[in-house]
């Protein structure tokens, strides 16, 4: 059996700036994009045989160009996504094999750099029978909840909560029914399957899989991509 990758990659990332879409923004002379697909394709032990990636309308045979030289042997299918990620995954779900695959990843093409041990922890944990994997690191901050008019309401004891990251994995056909139902206020995919009634289990993740959101995280990008280089 085999991993199939599907990449949302539609949005424009505001918060970053810049005139192309996130996914585009290059780090080390190279698009995010890409180090997200050559990240994905070092983790070995996923067996990946199969990237879907969803990427601005108009784009895409530009995109299966740019990716294709670093896909391998796995196929390459790219389509336009939608307003909202969740819309994108779904559309990207639809050209998922559905003989042959074992576990589908959901993988945030901004989190360029994730570890390629983290990867393979999740695949690892699916295959193992966990239904729904998300990769996660301590909260290290303080965390307040607040009213809608801004008053602290109470503040969460922090060692029960985590961050998450992606790559998130799933056993393909939970993925599918929790695209099928209501999606709405969705901010990852592992929240569909919760709503299911699924528990989700958590693998540990990587200070590394951080998600490139604003300006300022690109110099982190950079620094990781150099340190890797001469490492």
């Amino acid at each position: 059996m085999s991993t199939a990758a599907i990449i949302p990659a539609a949005g424009l990332g505001l918060r970053l700036g810049g005139e192309e879409p996130k996914a585009f923004r290059e780090v080390g002379g190279e698009s995010l994009l890409v180090h997200a697909v050559r990240g994905l394709r070092a983790a070995t032990a996923a067996d990946l045989a199969c990237f879907v990636v969803a990427v601005p309308a108009g784009t895409e045979d530009d995109v299966h160009k740019l990716l294709e030289p670093y896909v391998g042997s796995a196929v390459l299918r790219v389509v336009a996504g939608g307003a909202e990620r969740t819309d994108s995954v779904r559309l990207a779900l639809e050209l998922v094999p559905v003989d042959g695959i074992d576990c589908v990843l959901v993988h945030d093409a901004a989190r360029s750099f994730v570890p390629v041990e983290v990867i393979e922890r999740v695949v690892l944990a699916v295959r193992s029978g966990a239904p729904a994997v998300v990769p996660v690191i301590p909260v290290t901050d303080t965390i307040k909840r607040i009213d809608p008019g801004g008053m602290v309401v109470d503040t969460p004891d922090r060692s029960a909560l985590v961050a998450v990251q992606t790559p998130q994995g799933f056993e393909p056909n939970l993925l599918r029914r929790a695209h099928a139902g209501t999606v709405a206020g969705a901010t990852d995919d592992a929240m569909l399957c919760e709503r299911l009634g699924v528990t989700v289990r958590t693998v540990a993740g990587s200070e590394d899989a951080f998600k490139v959101t604003r300006p300022r995280d690109l110099i982190l990008a950079e620094s990781i991509l150099s340190e890797r280089r001469t490492s």
